[in-house]
């Protein structure tokens, strides 16, 4: 770790323990403290029960620990006042510190999306969101300082240089819904609605699109989870110094894809993601009404990877999701898909194109100049209660 991020570690914890949850006691800090600073140090053997007793509590050397917990009931404290502070208003996008049950070593890790938000139902009109720009400025920037420029991760650089090196700025273009209602309402296809002043009853008085018919178009609203995912590859291409612009689906044309390189957001709501990859090896289909599934133009017959969207949403148990890197026949450029079956496949997409360690793994079986090459990963992902889990790798294929 080298002193950069040391010191961001530092800086958080103090900014912690400012907090009244911490402030307010003696033992929660002291204890906090302590653990952080010597993980940092490397020295993890002074981590221990008894080790903390003595030098943090000042107990005796033979003091017996199974009579005094004092060490185990602070440390439940302190894990309940951690998830308390993160769940506070402001605090979601902070570099995070974490003690694990079952040990008193800490992890520290990049912010994330808080779960309680994540968990809305996404059968509900609130699953999609209107995109805050105030937000997700604030989400990028805090992202870029985590991956730090400073820090190499070569696997994760390589697969990233065909656009870091290009001129342009890169295009990120996120997936919108086709389909917005209001209660007893009819439906309106987005694409057919950006006609609707050639409709034969008028959306307004005046024969134009009015403010109440754009929401119902789609055109300001995405899904939560793709957001995220936009956010996290923004957030590396902040710090990595480059360049890039945001486009919702709806609004990005091919002259816009033909302008630099781009990174498309989301498979079944990014009519831009099913045009690309639909001659690929790995693309999306549906057959089937509320069936939908990754093919393998390898193996057309196998249906592994498949979401039944009939299936109650809390019963759902896996996704999956196509990464792919190509450059498009028709624009020239070179493009990146991060895109789900479904939204937990787009955020685990997101979290496998940001986090070093997942391509540095697909790097080891990678052919000679894989850096150079087209690519498709099919990435698939638990889904327990509605959450996604970290994602791992089904199949790969190069060329």
């Amino acid at each position: 770790m080298d002193s950069a991020e040391r010191h961001a570690i530092l800086d958080q914890l103090e900014r912690m323990l400012a907090n009244p949850l911490f402030s307010h006691s003696k033992r929660y800090p002291s204890l906090l403290r302590y653990v952080v600073e010597h993980a940092l140090d490397g020295n993890t053997d002074h981590v221990k029960e008894r080790t903390l007793g003595i030098e943090v509590f000042g107990r005796a050397p033979d003091y017996d620990t199974n009579q005094d917990p004092v060490v185990r009931t602070t440390a439940g404290e302190i894990r309940k006042r951690i998830a308390q502070y993160y769940h506070e208003p402001g605090h979601a996008a902070e570099l995070r510190i974490e003690l694990p049950c079952g040990t008193y070593v800490p992890e520290f890790h990049a912010p994330v999306m808080p779960q309680g938000v994540a968990d809305v139902a996404p059968q509900r009109q609130g699953w999609l969101v209107p995109v805050a720009a105030t937000a997700l400025i604030a989400a990028v920037a805090v992202l870029a300082a985590w991956f730090k420029p400073w820090t190499q991760h070569p696997a994760l650089d390589r697969f990233w240089a065909p656009l870091l090196e290009s001129p342009a700025p890169v295009l990120l273009c996120i997936g919108q819904p086709h389909f917005r209602s209001f209660p007893g309402e009819p439906a309106i296809h987005s694409r057919a609605a950006a006609q609707l002043e050639d409709a034969q009853e008028p959306a307004s008085p005046e024969g134009l699109v009015s403010l109440h018919d754009l929401y119902r178009m789609g055109k300001h609203y995405t899904s939560l989870t793709d957001t995220v995912t936009l956010t996290r590859v923004a957030g590396l291409l902040e710090a990595r110094g480059k360049s890039y612009r945001i486009r919702g689906e709806l609004s990005t044309t091919l002259a816009d894809l033909r302008d630099g390189p781009a990174v498309l957001v989301g498979a079944f709501n990014n009519d831009w993601t099913l045009r690309l990859t639909g001659p690929l090896r790995f693309n999306f289909v549906n057959a089937q009404p509320r069936l939908y599934s990754i093919q393998d133009r390898q193996n057309p017959t196998s249906a592994a990877w498949k979401v039944d969207t009939s299936i109650a949403y809390l019963k759902q148990t896996d996704d999956y999701a196509v990464i792919s890197r190509v450059r498009d026949p028709t624009t020239d450029r070179v493009t990146v898909v991060a895109a789900g079956i479904a939204y937990w496949g787009t955020s685990a997409a997101g979290e496998f194109l940001s986090d070093p360690k997942y391509l540095e793994e697909v790097s080891r079986s990678a052919p000679p100049g894989w850096e150079g090459k087209n690519l498709q990963i099919v990435i698939g992902t638990k889904v327990i209660a509605g959450n996604s889990g970290p994602p791992h790798v089904l199949a790969t294929h190069f060329w």
